[in-house]
């Protein structure tokens, strides 16, 4: 059966962390949707400067988190930021680590984790400089360019793209994960 990916983006991700991710998804032949606050389409970030538009596949109005195997959270300043504040995207993610399906997140995407309140217990990376939000939301925040930790994939940065992108396709190929915490 075909594994279908929803990558969570609105307005401000960082391109390149919303593109590589897909493109690589793509290529294993899973199916990404684009889900966002609002139909048309979402504008990017890149670096310092406004980018290009992409599709929205589906609005968060239309989607359950039983029609996906693995959630996508891509990081710039503005998107999480934008997304933690919607009580629907915030129960959409709550329901992929309820039914212990692989959610990854890089960059600043963990804000929106943080508000979901799912990642307390958790060990995690993100961007250095919510380090300090990661910690008291609970996690054990480290400083690698890819954590695994059951089945939650996080990154720092840009650059750690190649090692999250091959643990992320590598966690959806193994499927659901079990919460071992004691």
């Amino acid at each position: 059966m075909k594994k279908r990916i929803a990558i969570l983006a609105t307005d401000g991700f960082e391109e390149v962390e919303l593109t590589s991710p897909k493109e690589a998804m793509e290529k294993e032949g899973f199916q990404v949707d684009i889900v966002s606050l609002k139909s048309g389409s979402i504008k990017a970030w890149d670096g310092d400067h406004w980018s290009k538009e992409y599709k929205v596949d589906r609005t968060i109005d239309e989607v359950s988190s039983k029609e996906y195997n693995a959630l996508m959270l891509p990081g710039g300043v503005i998107n999480p930021d934008k997304l933690r504040r919607e009580e629907k995207v915030l129960k959409f993610v709550q329901d992929f680590f309820k039914e212990k399906k692989i959610v990854a997140a890089i960059c600043h995407a963990p804000w929106t984790l943080i508000d979901a309140e799912v990642v307390k217990g958790r060990t995690m990376t993100s961007f250095n400089s919510i380090r300090k939000d990661v910690e008291n939301a609970g996690a054990n925040w480290v400083d690698k360019e890819v954590v695994v930790d059951e089945g939650f994939v996080t990154s720092r940065n840009p650059d750690d793209l190649p090692a999250f992108n091959a643990k992320l396709i590598e966690e959806i190929k193994e499927g659901k994960h079990e919460l071992q915490h004691v």
